[in-house]
């Protein structure tokens, strides 16, 4: 079958996702090699993560509203070709402050794509489950990107010599990447027309013009009150409570999954970050497979299957985690059975995100998705935070097993919100 212009959107989408999932999650990464070869500090290290995470929800928050003026298309032009000069630079100045402008560029520019896959996706499908479907595999693609990321950057770095800037030649590799995918967007058709417009064209015969739309008759003030008004609605006010919640346990088990391994299941440090890249893994697998599943199963049933089965691990793993030995010769193979079973229950948490956000956008009009973006991104931020800092404080003051039995409250939430949802969403 030929490609058509809308296959090739949807390939455009997929990549930019991929070298964001790259990109975004290598902070960690660049701060231990800020540390070894800049000699940076420990707690000016940790101001990357800031400088990634700030710029989304501000750039969210200001544009998104804005962006079907610009054009979707166009947005991601922009942002792809601000990452591009951003990976050039970083080899070229190789210093500290070149990577604090790095995440700066990378946040800002991926607020923009966020909201432009989001509302595009919207123009590419034609019926809530195939919404669902596309939105899961584009997400699945990120997890991809990244995974790749720790192979990719590893290949660099030289640790016969950590000091050493070689490390900074991965992003050569990586302007390519980003190169290539200016070369695909061009290859898009777009004319100009109206993102706020109904498509008059069938999803078979679908064009990328409303990805470069002309300008609506409201004002920039008009569109961003016009944001901030959809938290009003009840589908979204609910929406968006699930959608915290989430990203809360998400989040939360995420980012202390490496210190629970290491101070719960005894591991040497290299070895509990090594396993979590299990976590990633699962992640990636659910959202591929629940791209398949859900053009079989309804929505509401396969999001409270998943809540279901996330909790049943939860209660049957943690007490494996009890009264764990140190093991001086610990490896892949020989570890607590507990190291293995946890981080699957990525493949249950993967497909609640992208499913939560399709329900929501696909439930509003088109000229809407943009500013609706905008509001999940936000949300995303706010919840992903508090998730992290509740998690560290109860490791911290009681223990780890406290900690990730407390994600059992916002997963009972999200199961008592989701035939709710389900109810006004129809």
């Amino acid at each position: 079958m030929a490609i058509t212009n809308r296959h090739l959107m949807i390939l455009v989408l997929m990549c930019n996702y991929f070298l964001f999932g790259l990109l975004l999650n290598s902070v960690g990464i660049v701060i231990l090699q800020s540390i070894n070869s800049f000699g940076v500090n420990k707690e000016n290290a940790a101001l990357l993560e800031g400088f990634k995470d700030l710029p989304i929800a501000i750039v969210s928050f200001f544009v998104a509203s804005l962006l079907p003026r610009l054009g979707y298309r166009n947005a991601m032009l922009l942002a792809v070709s601000l990452v591009f000069l951003a990976c050039l630079a970083m080899p070229l100045i190789a210093s500290f402050w070149a990577t604090k402008l790095f995440f700066l560029c990378v946040g800002a520019a991926f607020a923009l794509i966020k909201v432009s896959v989001y509302a595009s996706v919207g123009l590419l499908t034609n019926s809530k489950q195939h919404h669902a479907s596309l939105l899961n595999s584009i997400e699945g693609v990120f997890m991809c990107g990244v995974l790749s990321g720790y192979w990719i950057f590893s290949a660099f770095i030289d640790d016969q010599n950590p000091a050493s800037n070689a490390w900074l030649n991965v992003y050569w590799l990586l302007a390519g990447l980003c190169a290539f995918n200016l070369m695909l967007m061009s290859r898009v058709k777009a004319e100009d027309r109206a993102a706020s417009e109904p498509a008059t064209s069938s999803i078979t015969e679908f064009t990328t013009d409303r990805l470069s739309p002309a300008a609506p008759a409201t004002s920039p003030l008009d569109d961003f009150v016009a944001m901030l008004k959809l938290v009003l609605r009840p589908l979204v006010y609910s929406f968006m409570g699930a959608m915290f919640l989430y990203v809360l346990i998400e989040q939360g088990i995420g980012t202390w999954l490496p210190t629970f391994n290491n101070q719960v299941l005894k591991l040497p440090a290299s070895i509990a970050v090594q396993i979590t890249s299990l976590f990633a893994l699962s992640l990636a697998l659910g959202r591929l497979g629940a791209g398949w599943l859900l053009r079989f199963i309804p929505w509401h049933l396969f999001l409270a299957g998943c809540i279901l089965a996330m909790a049943s691990l939860i209660l049957l793993t943690l007490p494996l985690a009890h009264n764990i030995e140190t093991n001086a010769d610990s490896h892949w193979f020989n570890l607590p059975l507990a190291a293995y079973l946890f981080p699957l229950i990525g493949l249950f948490m993967a497909p609640i995100y992208p499913l939560l956000n399709s329900l929501v956008l696909s439930a509003l009009p088109q000229h809407q998705q943009s500013s609706m973006a905008g509001l999940i991104i936000i949300f995303s931020a706010l919840g992903g935070t508090t998730g992290s800092i509740i998690t560290g404080t109860v490791f911290n003051q009681l223990n780890g097993h406290t900690a990730f039995y407390l994600a059992l409250v916002p997963m009972t939430c999200i199961f008592l919100l989701i035939f709710h949802l389900k109810r006004i969403s129809n």
